[in-house]
């Protein structure tokens, strides 16, 4: 097995990057990939899309024929892909990571699951000898570009920190949550308060249109006064260019992958908190109303 993150090579005293595997590169997947591979990290990367990859290869990544290819070359390995489902049937498929993974290889979960998802996958894994971490990040495509992305990391903090140098590569700030399942638990937390901001700003701008006030004094009040956040006036800017039509099926099918995800995500908000025996009607309401928001649906009135 190769030497870790952080190693020196002893003839040289320059530090050694590990073999990472990227499997899962769409929207925020592929930026995270191509920051790995432009930074210098030998970089193996599994999608089911041929075309990212072929864009990836073009920036020095190796494309993998399977994710057996992937864990038996790679020491960290970061999964980003839609749901628990795939997150586990990239794990523990008769062709997936873990069989085919070395021990003390390390998988970071990058997807939004559940907390008893990634403990229970981490659990099994620890049979095989391999490491999984729930490293959830917000921010975004655009932020995966600017490598300002938030990781949520739960887990070992010795892990952790193996991990960091390649985590570092798109990400400006990188949390240990806790024990294994509180990135998890971070990131849904997280996305709570963003779409109900997001709702917010929905409302608020709808109102401001109705009484006649234009989008630039609602914006100058509300940046002023701190209510109006980065995210939301991002959301706004892309409200604006979804209700002008102009840049057609492309955006319309963006549009219903992130009320898709939106969906999904606080689904699993909702389900965390009855577990933990707590209501949030809040973010039930907000659920109910993201293709509102997002434009998939035309809103009513009343």
């Amino acid at each position: 097995m190769g030497k870790m993150a952080g190693q020196a090579d002893r003839a040289t005293g320059e530090s050694i990057r590990p073999v990472v595997g990227f499997v899962g590169v769409g929207n925020i997947g592929f930026p995270m990939a191509r920051n790995l591979a432009t930074a210098g990290f030998p970089l193996l990367v599994f999608d089911v899309a041929s075309e990212p990859l072929a864009r990836l290869a073009a920036e020095g990544a190796r494309v993998a024929a399977s994710l057996r290819e992937v864990a038996g070359a790679c020491e960290i390995i970061a999964v980003c892909v839609r749901d628990d489902a795939q997150v586990e049937e990239v794990l523990f498929a008769r062709d997936g990571l873990v069989g085919a993974a070395r021990p003390d290889t390390i998988v970071a979960v990058h997807s939004t699951i559940r907390p008893r998802t990634v403990v229970r996958l981490a659990a099994r894994a620890a049979g095989a000898g391999v490491h999984v971490l729930d490293v959830p990040i917000s921010g975004a495509a655009r932020g995966a570009e600017a490598r300002t992305l938030c990781y949520m990391a739960g887990g070992d903090a010795a892990l952790i920190e193996r991990c960091r140098p390649v985590f570092e590569t798109s990400g400006s700030r990188i949390v240990h949550a806790g024990a294994l399942g509180s990135g998890m638990a971070t990131k849904l937390c997280n996305n709570v308060m963003m779409y109900l901001g997001f709702l917010a700003a929905f409302e608020a701008t709808i109102l401001a249109e109705g009484a006649g006030l234009s989008d630039d004094t609602l914006k100058s009040v509300t940046e002023a006064n701190g209510v109006m956040t980065r995210p939301m006036l991002f959301y706004l800017d892309f409200r604006k260019r979804v209700l002008a039509g102009t840049d057609g099926a492309a955006l319309r099918e963006q549009v219903e992958k992130l009320t898709d995800l939106a969906e999904k995500d606080l689904a699993i908000a909702i389900e965390f908190g009855r577990e933990l025996g707590l209501s949030l009607p809040g973010a039930a309401a907000c659920a109910r109303l993201m293709a509102t928001v997002y434009g998939v649906e035309e809103r009513g009135t009343s």
